[in-house]
């Protein structure tokens, strides 16, 4: 049984890596925010009796089955405002990123020049957004083997696939994410 310590650890870990990954599917800022918080309360509320070791697979699961929840919220949505209104406004700033207001300690920009910085947060940007043009099923399994760092069976059991599928989209993942960078110079 996991204690509210680490609870609150766990958490605290995951929010960033779970809101670019609710992101990368939704492409919406204040959709993955509400899908990021959805999963940490249900994993709070329903699963916090659980060992720790139990949380990252528990969460992601969580958070697969909001963005899903939210995809199917969005379709029906969306047929009904098209059949009702002829309004479409898109009050979406693309260059605005949540993630750059929030002020966190980077131990690993110590030691750089600010053209290292520069160039890193560049390549940075160039692999989400790839990662953001890759089909569905292959940027769930890619972000959850090597973001979330989640082994072939956990990341199948929460996909709810066949461990052989995970591979396969991770393998496909991987090489249209090589093709794609090395297109635009960057040396891996």
């Amino acid at each position: 049984m996991a204690s509210r310590e680490e609870l609150s650890s766990f958490l605290a870990a995951v929010e960033r890596r779970a809101f670019k990954q609710a992101v990368f599917a939704l492409r919406n800022d204040e959709s993955a925010l509400d899908a990021v918080q959805d999963a940490m309360l249900k994993l709070a509320e329903k699963y916090s009796d659980r060992p720790a070791g139990e949380f990252p697979m528990l969460f992601q699961r969580i958070l697969q089955n909001v963005i899903r929840d939210a995809f199917r919220r969005r379709k029906v949505r969306s047929t009904w405002t098209t059949l009702l209104s002829a309004f479409s406004g898109t009050d979406d700033d693309d260059d605005y990123d949540l993630l750059d207001t929030m002020v966190v300690d980077d131990p690993s920009s110590l030691g750089r020049s600010p053209e290292q910085n520069v160039g890193q947060a560049e390549v940075m940007a160039l692999i989400e957004r790839e990662i953001s043009r890759l089909p569905g099923r292959q940027r769930e399994a890619f972000l959850m083997r090597y973001w979330e760092e989640m082994d072939i069976s956990e990341t199948a059991a929460v996909m709810g696939c066949s461990e052989g599928s995970v591979k396969t989209h991770c393998s496909r993942a991987t090489h249209s994410l090589a093709a794609a960078l090395k297109l635009r110079g960057v040396k891996l």
